[in-house]
């Protein structure tokens, strides 16, 4: 499973919001769990991390569970997947490999 385009910043905001919020890998993932979330603890934390693609729907489930907890409206929020404007660049496969272009003789 890759990255979707939206994936990191989505990942980011999420990760702001649990920091301005103080709300830990666990309580986050507590949350998530019990409003339907269907990943593990372990999963949840090396998504945090960067390591482990996640669907859209769990990652807006991450941030539903963020934004509930947050009790404070003052910090930045956690953004559902369709709140993230949405990148009309097609992500190259292999951005050091260059494209074929036109065959030369």
């Amino acid at each position: 499973m890759g990255f979707d385009s939206n994936e990191p910043e989505q990942r980011r905001r999420l990760l702001a919001a649990l920091e301005s919020a103080g709300i830990s890998t666990g309580t986050l993932w507590l949350r998530y769990f019990s409003i339907g979330g269907s990943v593990g603890e372990y999963e949840v934390e090396a998504y945090l991390q960067g390591m482990l693609s996640l669907p859209e729907l769990e990652r807006d489930l991450l941030a539903m569970a963020a934004n509930e907890l947050s009790s404070r409206g003052a910090g930045p929020r956690a953004p559902y997947a369709d709140e993230l404007p949405v990148d009309e660049t097609p992500a190259q496969e292999n951005p050091g490999l260059p494209d074929d272009g036109p065959a030369s003789p």
